[in-house]
């Protein structure tokens, strides 16, 4: 059970799982939980495929199909998932129904996995005395918490760095007031801070100031009845604290005057907020420190000892990951230059290069962000690029990984490796790939229904890859509705976007996949 307030991003993170989907796993995602019993069983065949039932089926009718399917689907390895959205909606019969489909198991295991999203309602939904039954059998719950004025302050740079723009155009002053608006809402930040940014930039003025921020919540947010209730709130105050001393005083007339000690007054604690806007910033406490962590990780990391480590890898025990790229050298140009060497460029040292230079020698950048297992899932040489706690950025080429250590170029041209989760700490998920295209005419993408020599290359890729080699009967050019599916269960099979179109990412895994290719890879040493 996920459960989070409106707008904490419960959504977002039901996209985001359909994007990083198992190859070995089927979801069906109920959006509409305002269903009955027939329906919800209806969707979720429609979701799952499940197509070959009457329009006047049962409940048992569709129990059966799905008991079939969630059979077979555990016969051939695949795991299936159901998760449902909104799920504070959902009526008593409904969530009966859910119940029972959680009957459907073998005799070691579960054939459904079940997962509610919803909002803090849902909670007090499943606590009801009449779907007791079904809250004893949730095995883990989480609750999404607004963010804190430091996360805040992270995801609104966060968020400004992906989009190429400068991190530093909110004041910190300004970072706290749209947190004080928004209490942390991530939908309330977007908001806000997109009319903020507009407010600026009708100003003319490059910085986005407090004032500013607060002009944007009067626009955006419902502000008109704030003002009375904070007048009326200030009021409730005095009054109480009024009373308060009155009651004291009332206390302390009944004691002998010579007893009473007078204490000084003790200074409130200053709050968490205020005291780390006080205390200089550090590279520590200045970047987003990973909040999920995969069990076993981090005992896997320390355990690999770096003296093993040998060849042109040298270890990495007397500096650390954070002065390693505090070296203001470490550039995207710097980067840049030695990723086109991978490919067999002459680059002078000291060079100036940016990706159109790249593309003058017939090589391209591909800007991405995503997560470390998007990454590696490329498989080639990468620039990543990393923030520091005072905003600058550096920018370093990944040339392989050692047994969980990423392995970087440095400037000496020595490839060195260090702690992942070190790493991790200052990486944002952004990264650039330098390519170059196998396609004809220089064509990076190659589109269904489309008629060129390029389909003869894909073709060919493909039949490589599925076992067939290389077939010498003469294939057709047009890239057919046979074709199209074939590609699909590529890019399905490799966790990409199934829509059948052959896009730099495509032509990439592609490349990889292909034994014939000579491009430059990530090293892999196990």
């Amino acid at each position: 059970v996920l459960t989070g307030e409106v707008g904490t991003g419960k959504t977002t993170l039901c996209h985001c799982l359909l994007q990083q989907l198992p190859d070995d796993v089927d979801l069906a995602l109920i959006l509409n939980p305002k269903l009955n019993s027939l329906e919800l069983l209806a969707n979720i065949c429609d979701e799952l495929g499940i197509g070959s039932y009457a329009k006047k089926s049962g409940l048992k009718d569709f129990n059966d199909l799905l008991n079939k399917y969630l059979l077979d689907a555990h016969a051939s390895g695949r795991r299936t998932v159901l998760m449902i959205d909104e799920a504070q909606n959902l009526n008593l019969d409904v969530l009966e129904q859910i119940r029972l489909l959680t009957n459907l198991e073998t005799a070691k295991t579960k054939l459904l996995q079940i997962v509610l999203v919803g909002q803090p309602e849902l909670k007090k939904l499943l606590a009801r005395e009449e779907l007791r039954q079904l809250n004893q059998r949730i095995t883990a719950r989480y609750h999404l918490e607004p963010l804190t004025l430091e996360e805040t302050k992270h995801y609104i740079h966060h968020r400004l760095t992906v989009s190429g723009g400068d991190s530093g155009i909110f004041k910190k002053s300004a970072i706290r007031r749209v947190h004080k608006w928004s209490a942390g809402i991530p939908r309330l930040i977007n908001i806000l801070c997109d009319r903020a940014l507009l407010g600026a930039y009708a100003n003319g003025v490059k910085q986005v100031t407090p004032a500013i921020v607060d002009q944007a919540a009067k626009e955006v947010l419902d502000l008109q009845a704030k003002p009375r209730y904070r007048v009326r709130l200030f009021f409730f105050v005095i009054v109480l604290v009024a009373v308060g001393l009155l009651l004291v005083n009332l206390f302390a007339s009944f004691h002998d005057r010579e007893t009473l000690q007078v204490t000084p007054p003790v200074h409130a604690e200053k709050s968490k907020e205020i005291q780390q806007f006080e205390k200089p910033l550090s590279l520590e406490t200045s970047v987003i420190q990973p909040q999920l962590e995969v069990a076993g990780t981090s005992d896997r990391i320390s355990s690999i000892p770096l003296s093993s480590v040998k060849g042109d890898r040298i270890e990495s025990e007397s500096e650390k990951f954070v002065d390693f790229i505090a070296n203001p050298d470490y550039s995207l140009s710097r980067a840049l230059a030695e990723a086109m060497r991978l490919w067999g460029e002459t680059v002078s040292q000291g060079m100036e290069v940016h990706c159109d230079d790249a593309e003058k020698r017939g090589l391209l950048c591909l800007a991405e962000h995503g997560s470390l297992k998007e990454l590696l899932g490329f498989d080639r040489p990468a620039i990543l690029e990393f923030t520091l706690a005072d905003g600058q950025r550096r920018h370093v080429l990944l040339v392989g990984m050692d047994r969980g250590y990423p392995i970087f170029r440095s400037i000496e041209g020595q490839d060195i490796v260090f702690p992942l989760e070190e790493v991790l700490g200052y990486w944002q998920g952004l990264f650039l790939i330098v390519w170059r295209t196998p396609l004809d005419h220089g064509m990076t993408g190659i589109y269904p229904y489309n008629e060129s020599t390029n389909v003869l290359w894909l073709r060919d890729k493909l039949d490589r890859i599925e076992g067939h080699g290389s077939l010498d009967t003469d294939q057709p050019q047009y890239f057919d509705d046979q074709l199209v599916s074939r590609v699909k269960r590529f890019q399905k099979r490799h966790g990409l976007k199934a829509d059948g179109i052959v896009g730099p990412k495509t032509i990439i895994y592609l490349q990889n996949r292909a034994e014939n290719e000579d491009v430059p890879k990530l090293k892999h040493i196990d």
